[in-house]
């Protein structure tokens, strides 16, 4: 069963849209409304959302960016957009960012519905065992080996010196017709633990496997990125992604932060569908097509902090402080810096929980780390993540206010970080069990 997140500003929009959905015999477990990006926002921190239905404009964070700050959440989150406005430039940072489907208000109904069964039939989860899944593959795949010449060609173009990847990738497009012209280039390197219940899977299974993960791979990246995907020694899976100038210059979202959701979706989906955890390291980005060795280092050192971080498993080679040491930092020289990481996160939290538009992201960007890590870092050494120490503080300031003060339930609503009234006052009951209205009356008793 699945869960839909409605997102306009018009609420009789929500409740046609949700009533529709209600009554379509699709197989949904909740469909929820929110009247604002920010509102929306909290559901998908604190709900599983498969499907987000967004309206493009909103007020003070339109639907590009509710859809920006959804996929740095949770990138496996499908989105539909609908508009009353048929803009192109809408439309193609809507489809740049992922979403399924852009349609056109008034909307028809049976298209609609056509539209979010065709989202929910593509995320159909498997609940089959590990086992059962091996045999499925071996049933439906039928392994043809990418070319060998070319994955040794790539592999290569990975590990030249400097003076001589020029040359290789010339060699790709004479004999392959692959185009590396960048200027810009990043490396993903994905590593699968290949054991099923800490016994080693069968050479022919691994191979198999490592298949099907390259598929994956592929099927993620294939429509919004010029990447290539190929084997590379060590059982790991090596993606070359580029950007050439006027793609790197549009500065609508953070490229970092899109190479965080690339690691993140790819083990999502890798777990979802082979049953097994692959660790990803994500390299910096670089103009030049001569630091691609650099940027293949990079992405496999990252690989190897899941040594120290075996419960993680998307590492970006910028969230560690290399410069800091002469050598690979101790386990206690990570602890220290990492736990200061926290404690400067949970400072910046502390001063600002009230502000509206606070994100991850803008915690993250304070401290030089991806969200994925800063997220991962704060649950581990608070027992909270982000989000809800955030919502923590929210709650005990605003408790104290209904408590202590004669402020309307708006004016606290605004003090708290909240742009609707209505919807603190859904969080408010969701984290202490009553309304502010019963608190403030039993108060008086």
């Amino acid at each position: 069963m699945y869960n839909i997140l409605i997102v306009d500003d018009e609420p009789l929009i929500c409740e046609g849209l949700s009533s529709l959905l209600a009554s379509s015999g699709i197989n949904l477990a909740h469909v929820y409304m929110a009247h604002s990006g920010y509102e929306a926002l909290d559901y998908l921190r604190i709900e599983e959302i498969d499907l987000l239905i967004t309206d493009i404009q909103m007020g003070s964070m339109n639907g590009i960016e509710l859809m920006h700050q959804a996929k740095l959440l949770k990138p496996w989150v499908q989105t539909i957009i609908i508009s009353a406005y048929e803009t192109f430039q809408y439309a193609q940072m809507a489809i740049r960012l992922g979403a399924k489907d852009y349609m056109i208000k008034p909307l028809n109904n049976e298209h609609f519905l056509d539209s979010v069964r065709n989202v929910l039939l593509k995320m159909d989860k498997p609940a089959a065992s590990e086992d059962q899944f091996l045999s499925k593959l071996q049933e439906h795949f039928h392994m043809e080996e990418p070319l060998p010449q070319r994955t040794e060609l790539f592999n290569k173009l990975l590990a030249s010196p400097q003076e001589n990847a020029g040359e290789v990738a010339r060699m790709l497009y004479d004999r392959y017709a692959v185009k590396l012209q960048g200027p810009y280039f990043a490396v993903i390197k994905l590593r699968l633990h290949l054991a099923v219940k800490d016994r080693a899977i069968p050479a022919r299974d691994a191979l198999l496997l490592q298949y099907a993960a390259l598929n994956i791979a592929n099927e993620l990246l294939d429509k919004e990125w010029n990447h290539a995907a190929f084997y590379s020694p060590n059982q790991e899976i090596s993606i070359l992604i580029q950007w050439d100038e006027s793609e790197f210059g549009e500065s609508s979202v953070n490229k970092i932060n899109q190479l965080d959701m690339i690691g993140r979706s790819l083990h999502y989906n890798i777990h979802k569908y082979l049953g097994l955890h692959g660790v990803i390291g994500i390299s910096q980005i670089v103009r030049g097509i001569e630091f691609l060795s650099m940027l293949d280092e990079q992405a496999r050192k990252a690989i190897l902090w899941n040594r120290e971080h075996r419960d993680h498993y998307v590492f970006y080679y910028g969230d560690f402080n290399w410069s800091t040491y002469t050598q690979d930092p101790t386990a206690e020289e990570l602890n220290e810096q990492n736990s200061l990481i926290v404690e400067k996160s949970k400072a910046y939290i502390d001063r600002n929980f009230a502000q509206k538009g606070l994100t991850l992201h803008e915690v993250a960007q304070k401290n030089h780390v991806s969200p994925n890590y800063l997220s991962y870092l704060f649950k581990k050494d608070t027992g909270y993540n982000l989000w809800e120490y955030v919502i923590k503080l929210r709650m005990e300031e605003s408790r104290k206010l209904i408590l202590h003060t004669d402020l309307r339930r708006y004016e606290i609503s605004e003090r708290v970080g909240y742009e609707s009234p209505e919807h603190f006052s859904k969080i408010f009951k969701k984290y202490y069990g009553m309304s502010p209205s019963e608190l403030k009356k039993d108060d008086k008793r």
